[in-house]
């Protein structure tokens, strides 16, 4: 199974991040708070968790929203007290699979320098999604795939690719197409993105 330390949620989110998988009645199957000690240590002390708008939004909702568009009263300052701590723009997604399914997967996430992009949004999702159905982390693409995405990362064209390497450029193509099913990616150049991403290449 999947833990929350194989995935990247600290690329995106350098001031720090806490995430909750398969969040139960009393506790998370599994946590990982990766805050800022002090801020932590504030937080928890003064029982926080009790009054924070974000973690309040995560429980009502699921989806995504940036910490500034959350409109829960924020009674104890806790985002302003946070900003002392470099957590001065802040995301929170929340993740539940169908109505069966009583869990729900969260992450609060922050930077220092900006407010989260689209793209970074979309790419802390599918991590959080993944993690709550307990997909783990891409590691099955092949050297030699790999090697071709490497290769169309650095701008290399397909016939380029496949003359550096000695092949035809059908074999290339079959590469990139195994490649594109294991990233979930619909071009070649997503896909490079994608693995680049990950740290795969």
């Amino acid at each position: 199974m999947a833990s929350i330390q194989t995935y990247q949620f600290n690329k995106y989110s350098p001031a720090g991040f806490y995430v909750a998988r398969r969040m139960g009645f009393v506790a998370p199957e599994e946590e990982l708070n990766c805050y800022p000690r002090e801020w932590v240590h504030r937080y928890t002390s003064r029982g926080y968790m009790l009054y924070d708008p974000v973690i309040r939004w995560a429980y009502e909702n699921t989806g995504y929203a940036r910490w500034h568009e959350i409109d829960t009263p924020d009674l104890h300052d806790i985002l302003q007290q946070a900003r002392e701590f470099g957590l001065n723009f802040g995301l929170v997604i929340a993740y539940r699979n169908g109505v069966s399914d009583p869990h729900r997967s969260f992450g609060s996430f922050a930077r220092e320098d900006r407010d989260f992009t689209n793209i970074e949004i979309i790419e802390l999702s599918e991590m959080l999604v993944s993690l709550h159905d307990n997909k783990p982390p891409v590691t099955n693409l092949t050297a030699a795939e790999l090697e071709v995405l490497a290769m169309l990362k650095e701008g290399m064209l397909m016939k380029q690719v496949a003359a550096e390497l000695g092949v035809s450029e059908s074999a290339i193509k079959a590469r990139l197409k195994n490649a594109k099913q294991k990233l979930s990616a619909k071009t070649n150049t997503h896909a490079a993105s994608v693995a680049s991403d990950l740290g795969l290449i």
